[in-house]
């Protein structure tokens, strides 16, 4: 059984930048939506234990990856685009030079067939950690005028690498974007041993001023999966000062917020992410699958070869 936890996490203590700082390479601070490792860390302390393995189906530059090998587990990941593969590859290295006791392996691939992919190790994880794509709502850097001198807002590290891949869900509409995500989760499932869990990170965005909740949305998507949902977590992005919340949030954000109140929408910056765990049925019987959804279908589009990787790990965690 899941045990409930502590209903709010104080993840956002610390700035991303701090947090990655030493921990990981500096090149990683390029990719456009990168999960706060304070949230994978403690994720990864609370649901598993040392020597378990964690799989991350959507692993960017490895954040999951890097912050369970410090913690003694193992991990593994699939990342469509090559870059952020290598770059996980990169980042699991690093880790290992500085003292973490796992071992990590990361495979380059449409994470819809994670269960391809990944084929030694269905039935061993204790736990699957992701977070699906915002669509293009990523703010990446920002430099307004008031930092630069210069007339505008400069912004760079917002997209991913190949927006012409109709396979990279961050390009997809909602619809797309919840059924690749279904799909990815029906595969994952296949990885867990029984009674593992799979948490997901994701917080509500707005497409053109109206809030889309897509934490409701991933609920749902669970539950057709077969999976029974256990808690859900907020996640603190702001600080917690004395008394006061530090704020973290980004110059859009903030811009958005401000501009709906001009003209009389009560919009806030949203502080927190939304931490979703469940449970796959620990008495090992098959989840149902999502209508409409083929987990592994062979038709979809990948940009690159699937090519596997590591960091000085054993291909072989059972």
């Amino acid at each position: 059984m899941i045990e409930m936890t502590t209903s709010v996490w104080a993840t956002g203590q610390q700035p991303s930048r701090i947090q990655r700082r030493g921990r990981y390479l500096p090149a990683s601070m390029k990719h456009p939506a990168k999960m706060l490792p304070a949230i994978a860390a403690q994720v990864i302390a609370t649901y598993t234990r040392p020597g378990d393995l964690v799989i991350d189906p959507m692993c960017g530059i490895g954040t999951t990856l890097v912050e369970a090998v410090h913690q003694d587990r193992h991990a593994a990941g699939v990342e469509l685009e090559a870059r952020w593969a290598d770059l996980a590859v990169a980042n699991l290295a690093h880790a290992r030079r500085a003292g973490a006791a796992g071992f990590g392996r990361v495979v380059t691939g449409d994470a819809r067939r994670i269960a391809q992919l990944l084929p030694d190790l269905h039935g061993k994880a204790g736990l699957v950690l992701t977070s699906p794509p915002y669509g293009l709502a990523t703010h990446g850097h920002v430099r307004s005028t008031r930092d630069t001198g210069q007339p505008g807002v400069r912004k760079w590290n917002h997209h991913y690498t190949d927006r012409a891949d109709r396979a990279n869900l961050a390009y997809r509409r909602l619809p797309g974007l919840l059924d690749g995500f279904s799909r990815i989760l029906a595969g994952s499932i296949r990885m867990l041993r029984p009674g593992g869990v799979v948490a997901v990170t994701a917080r509500p965005y707005r497409n053109r001023g109206e809030l889309i909740d897509l934490p409701g949305q991933i609920i749902t998507l669970g539950r057709r999966a077969g999976l029974e949902f256990a808690d859900r977590i907020v996640c603190l992005l702001c600080g917690l000062g004395d008394g006061t919340l530090l704020n973290r949030a980004s110059f859009f954000q903030l811009h958005e917020a401000r501009r709906g109140w001009t003209h009389g929408r009560p919009i806030h910056a949203i502080a927190h992410e939304d931490l979703l765990v469940f449970r796959k049925p620990p008495d090992g019987r098959p989840p149902a699958r999502h209508p409409g959804t083929v987990p592994g279908h062979p038709a979809l589009h990948r940009s690159a070869p699937e090519t596997a990787t590591s960091a000085d790990g054993p291909a072989d965690f059972a």
